[in-house]
């Protein structure tokens, strides 16, 4: 088993780091780099607990199709999406937001995986695997940085903070 974890600085309030990480839009759009699109479950709008989504993306040449639930929910301290459905044996995925003391937010990401195929995927993640999903995530973390800190995170929060149903 595999583990990534990264910190973000985001000069934004918790809650709208929070929201925007559970964005599927804020998401899609983060991925663009993989056409990575949500195609079942939630495909747009807040994910919140127990919801799913599927994910279909392009990797390595390969078109996959992932489907995560959220599994952990506290707003608006952290979520874990785990893989219920897809290509790897095993994926739980953390995401923490702290208060940085200065009105912003360090926003940690937990990243834990397993690549199937036994000492094959092992070897596959020490090669060249981590280091994709390293900067898939640096990415995705970029993305929502530059949201948040901008006043494009309008477009994905309603009034600046989640839907009721969804806090």
């Amino acid at each position: 088993m595999a583990r990534i974890e990264t910190t973000t600085r985001i000069a934004a309030p918790r809650e709208r780091c929070f929201d925007l990480a559970r964005s599927v839009d804020v998401h899609v759009r983060s991925a663009a780099g993989s056409a990575e699109r949500a195609v079942g479950g939630r495909t747009a709008g807040l994910l919140g607990p127990h919801q799913e989504a599927t994910w279909e993306a392009t990797h390595f040449l390969l078109r996959l199709r992932l489907t995560s639930r959220i599994t952990v929910f506290e707003r608006p301290s952290r979520f874990r999406d785990s893989m219920v459905r897809g290509p790897f044996a095993r994926l739980d995925h953390d995401h923490v937001f702290e208060d940085d003391g200065a009105g912003g937010t360090l926003m940690r990401d937990h990243f834990d995986y397993a690549a199937p195929l036994g000492l094959l995927g092992r070897l596959a993640e020490r090669l060249f695997l981590t280091r994709h999903l390293r900067r898939f995530l640096d990415a995705r973390n970029a993305e929502l940085k530059r949201i948040a800190e901008s006043d494009e995170w309008r477009r994905y929060l309603r009034d600046g903070v989640a839907p009721p149903d969804l806090a």
